[in-house]
C-alpha cells in the first residue's frame, strides 16, 4: 500500500468540499421541482399549447355551469 500513499500524497487538501446540509438540501428542492417540471410536461410536444387548451376547457365548463337552466325549454333534435 505504501506505493498508492506516494501519488496521493495531497489529494486530501486539494480534494472538493461537501457543501453544507442548507446548500445540499436547496439543491435536492431544486431537481424535485426540476422533476416535476419535466414529467409534467412529457409527451407534451407544445406546453404552452396545451395549458392555452386546458385553460379554454376551463372557461368552456365555468360557462356551462354558470348558464341558467331552462327547465321549460323543449327538446331539440339535431340529425346530422
Amino acid at each position: 500500500m505504501g506505493i498508492f500513499s506516494s501519488c496521493l500524497k495531497g489529494e486530501e487538501d486539494a480534494a472538493v468540499p461537501t457543501p453544507s446540509a442548507v446548500a445540499k438540501r436547496q439543491q435536492l428542492a431544486e431537481a424535485a421541482e426540476r422533476r416535476l417540471r419535466e414529467a409534467e410536461t412529457k409527451g407534451i410536444k407544445d406546453p404552452e399549447k396545451f395549458k392555452r387548451m386546458q385553460e379554454k376547457r376551463i372557461e368552456q365548463d365555468r360557462a356551462l355551469d354558470d348558464a341558467p337552466l331552462r327547465a321549460d325549454a323543449p327538446l331539440r333534435w339535431q340529425v346530422h
